[in-house]
């Protein structure tokens, strides 16, 4: 975790690297971002750098220059942390700290830190703790081998290599139980999802802090904890929803994505993002107000594609609409996204409008089918509890008609069960 200097914040320069692949504008953008992220984590942003490169610098990422450049500023300001804006190499970590006599922290640590410091349930923490130790371990493991390199000879080779493989087999084995921890929770969750399959779901996506908690908590009147800053939400929430009189579904508000999201958290939080993939619909929540909204919307479209959720209906729900300076850009996205809605979760503004286009999405996506069984085929009749929602059920002398309410992606499931 970042430490509190004594009376405030600590004080912090971050680090970007346009190159061939990335823009200025984009590095800024992505700046901005690690600003948002660094005052989410404790930190005080002081400053930040930037240095136009076609390839980092090997031993340090920046060049020599520029690392001698931003010791001195380190020095005459006296901040003891700097934040680098993509994931560095453990040689680099240790080299440009022994260089620059300060902390040294990439995007990734960054945001390990913040979920360290965000996760509250016991599966969160868990999620985080195996995310953290896979991200530590290729850093651990070389921190020792300055034994042999630096001295050399007799006496050296054997106490570095021991603490080598001692180190890595307490990691490798905690990091075995907590994947084992994580897959009894999984199955825990798939149990609860099947307690859940007679309510049709939907899951809230988005960018981190475009107001998905918020949204829930208006939807539902429930009380998720709700922050102005990045990722206050990692447990995923369920609430019954109410869309009408006769319709209620299922919501769930998942973990927000964001850019250059370390693979390690992806993998670690698999149970919990296994709520997205297990949805009937998706609402792409969009904060609209932001000056990067279109980045977040391609960032988020790309996670669910690498989910395997990229084929689930959506819900654009561009939110934060009262923040808007400039109204004419709602006529644009109406054109461009059919399939969206425009609305103020704060301000409780097009809720009901909200509420009429799920119902029509859900129109789509479901079929209420009939089927005429014999009594004695039981086993059958009591799958089709699992694919959908049983509506009516009339006995008719040695056979039972079944009307059921069922997601098109289950049809060719239910057709077979008819022959």
């Amino acid at each position: 975790m970042i430490e509190l200097a004594q009376g405030g914040k600590e004080k912090c320069i971050l680090v970007g690297m346009p190159s061939r692949l990335t823009s200025k504008t984009e590095v800024d953008e992505s700046l901005t971002e690690l600003a948002l992220l660094a005052d989410t984590a404790g930190a005080e942003v002081a400053g930040k750098i930037t240095q136009d490169r076609d390839h980092p610098e090997p031993a340090t990422f920046i060049g020599k220059g520029k690392v001698e450049e931003l010791h001195k500023r380190l020095q005459e300001e006296k901040i003891p942390l700097v934040i680098f804006d993509d994931d560095l190499t453990p040689a680099q970590v240790r080299n440009l700290e022994t260089l620059l006599e300060c902390k040294v922290v990439d995007r990734s640590g960054l945001i390990l830190d913040i979920f360290a410091t965000r996760a509250k349930s016991s599966e969160a923490k868990t999620q985080v703790e195996l995310a953290q130790l896979e991200y530590l371990l290729p850093r651990l493991t070389r921190q020792w081998t300055h034994l042999s390199k630096q001295f050399g000879g007799i006496g050296t080779k054997g106490p570095g290599e021991t603490q080598i493989e001692t180190d890595r087999r307490l990691i490798r084995t905690r990091i075995s139980h907590l994947k084992e921890k994580l897959e009894r929770i999984s199955q825990q969750r798939v149990t609860q999802r099947k307690g859940r399959m007679k309510h049709t779901r939907a899951a809230l996506v988005g960018y981190t802090n475009v107001g998905k908690s918020t949204l829930l908590n208006l939807l539902s009147g429930s009380d998720v904890f709700v922050e102005n800053r990045l990722f206050a939400t990692l447990d995923p929430t369920t609430r019954l929803v109410p869309l009408n009189s006769a319709v209620s579904i299922l919501m769930t508000d998942t973990v927000g994505f964001i850019k250059k999201l370390p693979h390690h958290l992806v993998a670690s939080f698999k149970s919990t993002l296994e709520e997205i993939n297990e949805a009937d619909i998706l609402l792409h929540v969009v904060d609209i107000s932001s000056p990067f909204f279109e980045d977040q919307i391609n960032v988020v479209q790309e996670t669910l594609e690498d989910l395997g959720a990229g084929d689930t209906s959506t819900l654009i729900v561009f939110n934060k609409i009262d923040l808007l300076q400039d109204r004419n850009i709602i006529a644009a996205l109406a054109e461009k996204h059919p399939n969206r809605v425009f609305i103020s979760a704060a301000r409780g503004i097009n809720i009901a409008g909200l509420k009429d286009e799920v119902a029509k999405l859900l129109e789509k996506e479901f079929t209420i089918e009939e089927i005429v069984l014999p009594n004695s085929r039981q086993k059958l009749i009591a799958q089709l509890y699992d694919i959908g929602e049983v509506l009516e059920r009339t006995y008719e002398d040695e056979n039972v008609r079944v009307k059921i309410r069922i997601h098109r992606r289950e049809r060719e499931r239910f057709l077979q069960m008819k022959k």
